[in-house]
């Protein structure tokens, strides 16, 4: 299965996720750790201001446990193999396994309560079915309702394929004429995430140095890079969508080519269900245009630390 298909298989995953998934509930108040995409999917819900509290597994194993217990938390890995993420496994007395393998470490250690299955199937390439799936799993456990969201994902597949496309095409004639200083990628608020996994996927895929950040943090000093740059801003009908204007019209003065993604009619929160989508076509269409045939060189899908 090539990268197209996996991209295309997203509603179907997401509706077997939809129809498998028994009823769970997720924990508030509580660390939610996992690394690259578990990581930026859980910040996504942070921002919707849900009681949780994302961190990079390295980072909080390393520097935030005191390697002392707390009595619950959530761990977040794709493969249910990601080192960062076991290495928390000894951490809390119980906590709820996010995974696409239910045989994997993550779901058979002694402390697990709960193994949510993201149902999301075999991916070989950038994370594209599996983050939409861990959103959904998110979105159920923490009471949003499925359905609407559901009918909107699946009828808009075409849509977004041809908006990745074009955007891949506009990016490549632009990198032909000018000499790149840097890709941006910004979000506010819940897409926020969107924009991280978005650099994510086009670092990935492209080999090209692609940074995700909020739409404030790039106004704290990434615009002085506007010149000769490359900003794709991730757009929602929230509190920042002005902000979002008044920053695109500054930066395209100062030389910036600017393109959006958005979802329209979308609220803010479901947005993230959405927005991702377009750069998953995006990674793959730009990777064909510059030649680039491998996703990953240096090395492997699932990060495993010695």
């Amino acid at each position: 299965m090539d990268m197209l298909n996996e991209i295309m298989g997203i509603p179907e995953h997401a509706k077997l996720f939809i129809e498998k998934s028994p009823a769970f509930s997720l924990p508030l108040g509580t660390p939610y750790l996992g690394m690259g995409s578990s990581y930026f999917s859980c910040l996504a819900f942070k921002y919707m201001g849900i009681d949780i509290y994302p961190e990079t597994a390295a980072e909080y194993f390393y520097y935030l446990s005191g390697n002392s217990k707390l009595p619950m938390g959530a761990l977040l890995s794709q493969s249910g193999k990601s080192s960062e993420a076991l290495w928390c496994r000894d951490l809390f007395d119980k906590y709820i396994a996010v995974t696409n393998d239910r045989e994997s470490p993550i779901a058979l250690h002694p402390a697990v309560e709960n193994v949510v299955d993201l149902y999301a199937g075999k991916e070989e390439y950038s994370s594209s079915k599996t983050y939409i799936n861990t959103l959904l799993a998110l979105f159920k456990g923490f009471g949003f309702d499925q359905a609407k969201k559901m009918a909107r994902l699946s009828g808009n597949m075409e849509k977004y394929r041809k908006q990745g496309k074009e955007l891949a095409e506009k990016v490549f004639e632009i990198m032909q004429h000018k000499n790149i200083s840097g890709f941006y990628i910004t979000g506010a608020g819940p897409n926020i995430a969107t924009a991280l996994q978005a650099a994510l996927i086009l670092s990935e895929t492209t080999k090209l140095g692609f940074q995700g950040m909020s739409l404030g943090q790039y106004d704290h000093g990434p615009k002085e890079t506007a010149a000769n740059s490359i900003v794709i801003q991730v757009v929602s009908r929230g509190k920042e969508y002005e902000r979002n204007k008044k920053t695109r019209e500054m930066i395209r003065a100062a030389g910036a080519d600017v393109f959006i993604v958005e979802e329209q009619d979308a609220d803010e929160f479901e947005s993230v269900l959405y927005n991702i989508i377009p750069f998953n076509f995006l990674g793959y269409y730009l990777a064909d245009l510059l030649g680039i045939k491998e996703t990953f060189v240096v090395g492997k899908k699932i990060t495993e630390v010695e």
